[in-house]
């Protein structure tokens, strides 16, 4: 396991000798997408005291630092807006490193575990849909650069990995959702796209939490000697994946994050996710030093965990992460209830990708961007009124109305018993039909008395029901019955 844990040698040696020159981090390189219109941070390494001077091909500006005692400088320029025109940066020490091939659009962070680690080829036995077609139609203008993921007892400040540029012969290596969110965003703003792919397969939210969040608001051993005997896998290490694989990335000036997480902390208490998830997001946050940063997740997918179809450990989950959208400022959740095909009850890696992708863009245009005639937020329980023997349930974000009348699936009915039914549900005309009174009439005739009402509140069950705009109704439940 000693092999798995990066450590960089403390030694200054490591960095300079007696011809260096300036060292750059692997992501300062060419090829690279700099977030456009902002104040772009770029740093690296030199001897102690040597004066590090950046130029750009866009700016007579210079920008100047010099080396601390450690032999690291870091410097801000000022981007220009966005384009396609390849671009330069030069770092001189007295001996210069020039970076070339550099564009100016929007970068973004895509992080989690396996189901964003994905890439557009597939894994193993678990493909991406349409994935011939993909490669084909291989769009121009996006990059992404993969860190590798490592792990290390204390926070790197680099990672082997270069700059990929989208074609047909390279695009099967990106994240699929990735590349499915920057396709989508690069058509919309006619601008480059850059992606930083940060995550491990298989990581809990407490695998990027950083050691201080850990040690505060967490109970988790950080001792590394003995995690191997408290855990079956390496990727459930709490610190190590956050030290070597998002660490090495925190110095680059980003517009957002993605993130696909959650499968590996399916079980956890009420609540703890949600607090852990909130907790990540503002670390992250605190480390960009981008302000309140957009932070965009995807809802884990129905999938049989362990206590079998029926059971709710992953809609327990699913609940958290919809309550974490509550309490994190400028974040959205999108649902993937439907975006699993009937067969894959056992396949935690679904093949529809393109899908959680672009609905992870619609939030970025909608909220992001400006773009506000795209239709971004899923449907949401509002509230209930029973009567008689049907409950009658209002939603939120219906953008002007439900995606079907009838044929509804995945709505369950219970009464005091406890005994949820699977229950019919139509749309029942209000008075007036005014779409802001509409509601649907949820019933079975085995519940005569009605008290409660989930939706697809199980580990696998896939529903139908939506808005007028194809995003999904957000898995729920009225009770709080365990």
């Amino acid at each position: 396991m000693n092999k798995r844990f990066l450590i960089f040698a403390a030694a200054t040696a490591y960095f300079w000798g007696v011809d260096a020159k300036v060292k750059l981090p692997n992501l300062v390189s060419d090829g690279m997408v700099i977030q456009h219109s902002s104040d772009v941070r770029l740093w690296g390494w030199d001897k102690p005291g040597k004066k590090v001077t950046v130029t750009t091909s866009w700016s007579q500006e210079k920008a100047v630092a010099t080396t601390g005692k450690d032999g690291k400088w870091l410097v801000s320029v000022k981007s220009p807006e966005a384009s396609f025109t390849p671009l330069e940066i030069t770092f001189d020490d007295g001996d210069k490193t020039t970076v070339k091939n550099v564009l100016a659009g929007e970068v973004w962070v895509c992080a989690g575990q396996s189901n964003m680690e994905m890439p557009v080829k597939g894994f193993g036995q678990c493909p991406v849909v349409d994935y011939n077609k993909e490669v084909i139609g291989a769009v121009d203008g996006i990059r992404s650069a993969k860190i590798p993921s490592r792990m290390s007892t204390k926070p790197l400040d680099d990672a082997e990995t270069s700059w990929r540029i989208s074609s047909p012969m390279t695009v099967s290596e990106f994240s699929a959702t990735g590349y499915f969110f920057a396709k989508t965003v690069r058509k919309a703003l006619n601008i480059p796209v850059g992606l930083i792919e940060a995550n491990k397969g298989g990581t809990r939210v407490e695998s990027w939490l950083d050691e201080d969040n850990l040690k505060k608001y967490t109970k988790e051993d950080l001792d590394s000697t003995t995690m191997k005997d408290r855990f079956e896998w390496d990727f459930h290490y709490p610190l190590l994946w956050g030290n070597a694989t998002l660490h090495p990335i925190l110095n680059y000036t980003v517009k957002g994050i993605i993130y696909y997480q959650g499968c590996s902390n399916v079980g956890d208490p009420a609540g703890q996710y949600t607090e852990r998830l909130k907790l990540l997001v503002e670390q992250l946050r605190r480390d960009f030093k981008e302000g309140d940063i957009p932070f965009y997740f995807v809802e884990i997918a129905p999938y049989v965990y362990g206590d079998g179809i029926d059971g709710t450990s992953g809609a327990k989950l699913r609940e958290q992460q919809f309550n974490a959208t509550k309490v994190i400022p400028n974040s959205g959740m999108v649902s993937t209830n439907d975006l699993v095909f009937p067969y894959e009850k056992g396949q935690i890696h679904p093949a529809q990708k393109q899908k959680v992708g672009e609905r992870l863009a619609y939030l970025a245009l909608n909220k992001t961007y400006g773009f506000k005639t795209v239709i971004c937020d899923a449907m949401t329980y509002k509230d209930m009124i029973i009567q008689d023997d049907k409950a009658y349930l209002a939603f939120d974000n219906m953008s002007e109305g439900y995606n079907r009348w009838e044929d509804i699936e995945g709505f369950e009915i219970a009464g005091e018993d406890k005994v949820f039914h699977k229950a019919t549900a139509v749309k029942f005309w209000a008075p007036g039909n005014d779409p802001r009174n509409e509601r649907i009439a949820v019933s079975s005739p085995e519940v005569k008395a009605p008290v409660a009402v989930r939706y697809c509140f199980k580990n696998f069950q896939i529903g139908n029901f939506g808005n007028q705009g194809g995003l999904p109704l957000v898995p729920f439940r009225t009770d709080n019955w365990d």
